[in-house]
């Protein structure tokens, strides 16, 4: 006599129970891996912004910070709110409160009378060319099952030429805000940046 296997009921019903299980979970399991994907795309888009406030700290406060009578010169205080010296026979002459009277450190530019420009000229790299509507973040965004979900963008803007600190007007800052965009427009995240009008500190070299 030939004896034969074979899966019992029991087997059976278990194999059926454990498919089933699967295929249900199959759909909750690919929303949440879709949420997390979403979730990093966020925080690489967070990520992205702040980079873009943190490059723009290391520009010039205005296109008029440097000396007119020196284009490759170091970026200097524009004399916004009259506290520069202006007394050329003062040993702090184009000093203002704060600044070392040393050389090679922070100092007004010699024509005291320099406002702010406020424009986009293109021979100084100053906030205002960094300002941009809204763009892509992400360089070749494609929302599919495979790629990305949402296509994040961001606005980087001044929010404000003279924000206020205690209802005080400060003049020597700019107010910059990044926006973080989802697909819809909506805003995720801001973040903001002030930029100060304080110039730059050249090199000090040592020989001996």
């Amino acid at each position: 006599m030939v004896k034969k296997s074979a899966f019992t009921l029991i087997e059976l019903i278990f194999a059926i129970i454990v498919i089933a299980i699967t295929v249900v979970s199959l759909p909750v399991m690919n929303q949440v891996l879709a949420k997390d994907t979403d979730a990093n795309l966020i925080q690489e888009a967070v990520f992205a912004a702040a980079t873009e406030l943190n490059e723009l700290t290391t520009v010039h406060w205005d296109e008029n910070s440097i000396d007119p009578n020196n284009a490759n010169g170091l970026a200097n205080v524009i004399n916004i709110d009259n506290t520069c010296e202006n007394n050329i026979s003062s040993s702090r002459y184009r000093f203002r409160p704060g600044h070392i009277l040393q050389p090679y450190h922070r100092r007004c530019l010699n024509n005291l009378t320099q406002t702010a420009a406020h424009t986009h000229a293109t021979a100084v790299d100053a906030v205002e060319d960094q300002l941009h509507l809204t763009r892509h973040i992400f360089l070749n965004p494609s929302p599919s099952e495979e790629g990305y979900k949402n296509d994040y963008n961001s606005t980087l803007t001044i929010t404000s030429y003279t924000p206020s600190f205690n209802a005080t007007p400060e003049a020597n800052l700019k107010q910059v805000t990044a926006n973080i965009l989802d697909e819809n427009g909506n805003t995720l995240v801001s973040l903001t940046t002030y930029i100060a009008n304080i110039g730059e500190v050249d090199y000090y070299k040592r020989t001996y």
